[in-house]
Order: C-alpha cells, then structure tokens, then sequence
C-alpha cells in the first residue's frame, strides 16, 4: 500500500471512528464504506470490507473461513489493513507462507472470543471488574479490556494495545469490532 493509500485509509477509519463510537443505535454499520448485514456471516460481510482485505487473506491462508461461517457465535476483533501494515516489513508476506500455518492461525484465533458480546456487555465487564474485563480467546490466551469514556482498549499477552475503532457491527453468526492494531498471542 503506497503512502497515500494509506493516509486514506486512515482518514476513512478517523471518519469511522467518529461516526461509530457510538454504533450500538445504528443498523447496518458500514466497515470502510461497505455495508455490513446482519443476515451475513462474519466472512460474508468482510469480504466486502475494503479496509480488511489483508485479513480475508490471511483467514483464507488459516483454513479459517468454514470456520467463520459456521453457527457460532464469535466476536471478531478484525485489525484493519492499516493495522497489519505496522507489523515490522515482510510479517504478512511470512505468515500467509504455508510452513507459516500454525503460527498464522494461533494469531487469527487470538482476535476471536467464542460468545457474541457488544460494547455495552464489554463495557459493563470492565465496570464491574473495576476498570479491567478480561475475555478468553478461541486460541487460549486472555485479552484484556479497559476504558477511556466511550473508547476500548484492548491490551494483548505482550503487552501491546489496540483500540476499537468501529464497534457492534453484527452478524448472522456473532459481531465483528474493527481495530487499529494486530493483538500478538
């Protein structure tokens, strides 16, 4: 993605960001400028997602889309293309190789938490845990939750952070949270 792509994408998700803090009263939510249905699956609706392609990928690299589609329900924290893009050069090209698969999936599966949650069961997890909720993902390791007004950070095993930029953007099969940072297991 070339620099200006990527101020655009920033720009889209800035816009996002704003318009969608509060999406829990919205309907249909769109992800990057593409609409999200509630009648789709996870993957039939990221497909559409043009802020997520590198994701899509990397889930058809995994095996996962069957996965994906399935009854569920799992909430997704789906890192946009922006996020992957500040893995350090060459990780996507790396991760997507074959000899990459188990590594590839123990990160995929650590963005998914079996459950469908919204930000206001999230955000009532983190009150009453007194200012931390922590949420086991399909790959095993904890993620934990914390807040800022209406903002949620999620803070990965290693330590480092992401936060939701789109929220409650729900599925047939569970609820998708965009976010602006790659979670590492």
């Amino acid at each position: 993605m070339n620099f200006k792509h990527s101020l655009l994408a920033s720009a889209a998700l800035a816009v996002l960001a704003l318009t969608s803090l509060n999406a829990s009263a919205q309907t249909d939510p769109k992800v990057g400028g593409a609409d999200m249905y509630p009648t789709k699956t996870i993957v039939e609706n990221a497909v559409n997602s043009p802020i997520n392609t590198t994701l899509v990928a990397a889930v058809k690299a995994a095996g996962l889309v069957d996965t994906l589609n399935s009854p569920g329900p799992f909430t997704v924290f789906a890192p946009t293309d922006a996020a992957f893009n500040k893995l350090p050069a060459g990780t996507v090209g790396t991760l997507v190789k074959p000899e990459s698969h188990d590594t590839l999936v123990k990160i995929l599966t650590y963005h998914v938490v079996a459950g469908k949650y919204s930000s206001k069961q999230i955000m009532d997890m983190i009150k009453a845990g007194g200012g931390k909720a922590t949420l086991k993902s399909v790959q095993g390791e904890d993620l934990t939750f914390t807040s800022a007004g209406k903002k949620i950070t999620i803070t990965d095993s290693k330590g480092g952070t992401a936060t939701i930029t789109v929220a409650n953007v729900f599925q047939s099969n569970g609820v998708i949270f965009i976010i602006d940072s790659v979670l590492m297991p």
